[in-house]
């Protein structure tokens, strides 16, 4: 007797599967979770606020995975500060669960906001509980989004005011967490970040000249590769030399012989 044929995997479960969090997860095991739930993709716009992350005694009842578009920024009150960036593959949301290390988590009021249209999946809490519970490879991805913004965080601490060292520890910062997530880079080894001057200058405390300039000269010198017809946004920033960038973040004034100003 012909073996009968294994049911194609739902549409929600290919989406989600493009996500680190469940990447490569069992579909069948996985569509077993998601089967009886009606959820749909939801877009969020620019510059329309999707919530306040650590209001006091309060928390969220989903997790957002991104699938398309964006970044999400968090900004800090009240500097204004860009304190995580999230990219298609990413998540955000876990440090307002009061979940795992969620419970814990505490900071200041901040912004959380689509820069740029997103596409985004709402899973609710009692799912990824779920999930969370039984799945040792979800349970460490999971935890590891938590040790990445810490790490984020870290590198803007390390934000100098000089301007190519204040660049090059966002631009590391980013690097490291979409490596760490499997999302970059791609087949040619440079590191594709969709980040608008804006976003860089709210990030680093730099004025938009200033930024725009750094940016020049890193092209210059090849730590940046230059615009390609393919590129979707004119906002996209290559990174074709991540450990030349390591040097910049990591040099002093004098180790920086592109950067005209002293």
């Amino acid at each position: 007797m012909a073996k009968a044929a294994k049911p194609p995997k739902s549409d929600l479960t290919t989406r989600l599967q493009s996500n680190y969090l469940f990447k490569e997860l069992d579909a069948d095991w996985l569509d077993d979770y998601l089967k009886t739930l009606d959820l749909k993709g939801e877009k969020l716009y620019s510059s329309r606020p999707v919530y306040t992350a650590f209001r006091p005694g309060v928390s969220l009842d989903f997790l957002y995975v991104i699938v398309n578009g964006g970044p999400v920024i968090t900004r800090s009150t009240p500097l204004d500060r860009v304190i995580s960036i999230s990219y298609p593959g990413g998540c955000f949301g876990m440090r307002n669960l009061a979940f795992s290390y969620g419970q814990v988590s505490r900071s200041f009021p901040s912004l959380v906001e689509a820069y740029k249209t997103t596409d985004v999946f709402r899973i609710p809490l009692d799912v990824i509980e779920s999930i969370y519970k039984e799945n040792q490879t979800f349970r460490d991805r999971y935890d590891l989004l938590f040790e990445l913004r810490e790490k984020f965080q870290y590198h803007l601490l390390n934000c100098s005011t000089y301007p190519p060292q204040a660049v090059a520890a966002l631009l590391r910062a980013l690097v490291y967490q979409e490596r760490s997530l499997g999302n970059q880079p791609d087949a040619n080894g440079v590191y594709v970040f969709d980040l608008p001057v804006d976003v860089i200058a709210h990030a680093s405390q730099l004025n938009h000249r200033t930024v725009e300039q750094v940016l020049k000269g890193m092209q210059q010198v090849g730590l940046l590769a230059s615009p390609t017809a393919k590129d979707t946004s004119s906002d996209i920033v290559r990174v074709a030399d991540p450990e030349g960038l390591k040097e910049v973040y990591s040099a002093t004034r004098d180790k920086v012989s592109w950067w005209p100003l002293k």
